[in-house]
C-alpha cells in the first residue's frame, strides 16, 4: 500500500465521483481507477459502490477513510518536522476557525505567517466547534480554533488561548435592559436567538442555562453573528454571547450576568500526530498566534 494510493482513495471518497477526483488530482481518470482497483485487490475488499452518477463508500471504505486520513496527516507531519529543522515550512496547513473569533486576530496572524513562510499553502474553513474538532480528529484539519470541549479529548492536543464571560444581549426596549446584572433564572420563558446546536456559543449557553434549571426555547437559529445581533436588536429574542460581541453594534443592550458568570474559553485543538504544540506548521502557527496576542 502506497501513500499515493491513499491520497487517491481519499480524493474519490470526498468527491464521490471519479472524474471530479481525477480533475482535483490532475491525473487521468483511467490511472485513478486502476490505482483504486489495485488498492481494493490488496485489501481484499470493495471500497466503493459504483453507479453511473456517483460512487459511495462501502462499510470497508468508511473504515479505511478514517485511517487513511490519519496516515496522510502523519506523513505530512513527518515531512514538516524535517523541514522545520531546516528552518523551512512547506506543504499545506489546514485551519478551522469559529466565524467570530475575538480572541485571535486571525487575518493579521495569517498575513504575517504567510509572509514568513511563502512555501506553505494555507487553507481556512469556518464551522461550529464540534464539527471542526471532529475534522481535526479525522485528519482533515491540522489546527482548529474553537470553544474548549466540555470533555477534554484524549486523542487530541488542546492549548488554551483566551477566556471571557458570557453576557446577555437584548433589545434596548426589553424589560431587562434597565437592569444592572441579570441572573440566568430571570431568562425563564424568554425567546432566544442562537446558532446551530454544534456551535460553541450555543453549546456554552445550553450548558449554563441547564445548570441554572432554565428550560429555554430557541425560536430563531442563524449562522452568522451579524444576523443574530440584528434579530436581537429588533426585539425578536435575547441571546447569551461572549462579551466581545458588544463591540459589534450599538443597537443592542449587553448586560453582565450575575456571578458566577459562565465563561467562554477559546482553545487551539490539533491532532497528536500534527503536533501543536510539538513541531511542524501547526505548532509554528500557534506560536505566531501567541506572539501577536502578547
Amino acid at each position: 500500500m502506497e501513500l499515493r494510493q491513499l491520497r487517491y482513495f481519499v480524493a474519490v471518497a470526498e468527491e464521490s465521483h471519479f472524474t471530479r477526483a481525477a480533475d482535483r488530482l490532475h491525473i487521468a481518470q483511467s490511472g485513478l481507477s486502476a490505482s483504486i482497483r489495485a488498492l481494493e485487490r490488496e485489501l481484499g475488499a470493495d471500497l466503493f459502490r459504483r453507479n453511473t452518477r456517483q460512487v459511495r463508500l462501502t462499510p470497508e471504505g468508511r473504515a479505511l477513510l478514517v485511517e487513511a486520513r490519519r496516515a496522510l496527516a502523519a506523513s505530512d507531519a513527518a515531512r514538516d518536522a524535517v523541514a522545520a529543522v531546516q528552518g523551512l515550512l512547506r506543504g499545506s496547513l489546514s485551519i478551522g476557525s469559529l466565524q467570530c473569533l475575538h480572541a485571535v486576530d486571525l487575518p493579521t496572524v495569517l498575513a504575517g505567517f504567510v509572509a514568513a513562510h511563502p512555501g506553505l499553502d494555507i487553507r481556512l474553513r469556518h464551522g461550529g466547534s464540534g464539527e471542526l474538532v471532529e475534522q481535526v480528529r479525522e485528519g482533515r484539519l491540522d489546527l482548529a480554533l474553537v470553544l474548549r470541549p466540555a470533555r477534554e479529548p484524549d486523542d487530541l492536543v488542546v492549548a488554551p488561548l483566551a477566556s471571557e464571560p458570557l453576557v446577555l444581549a437584548c433589545a434596548p426596549g426589553h424589560p431587562l435592559a434597565a437592569c444592572g446584572k441579570v441572573g440566568l433564572e430571570a431568562l425563564r420563558g424568554e425567546r432566544f436567538v442562537d446558532f446551530p446546536p454544534d456551535w460553541g456559543t450555543r453549546t456554552r449557553a445550553d450548558e449554563a442555562l441547564a445548570a441554572a434549571g432554565v428550560d429555554r426555547h430557541v425560536a430563531l437559529e442563524v449562522t452568522d453573528v451579524h444576523s443574530l445581533l440584528a434579530l436581537v436588536g429588533n426585539g425578536l429574542g435575547v441571546a447569551l454571547v461572549p462579551r466581545s460581541f458588544s463591540a459589534k453594534t450599538a443597537r443592542v443592550r449587553f448586560l453582565e450576568l450575575a456571578d458566577p458568570a459562565p465563561m467562554w474559553e477559546t482553545v487551539a485543538v490539533s491532532g497528536a500526530v500534527s503536533g501543536a504544540p510539538g513541531g511542524g506548521a501547526a505548532a509554528a502557527l500557534l506560536d505566531e498566534i501567541y506572539r501577536v496576542a502578547r
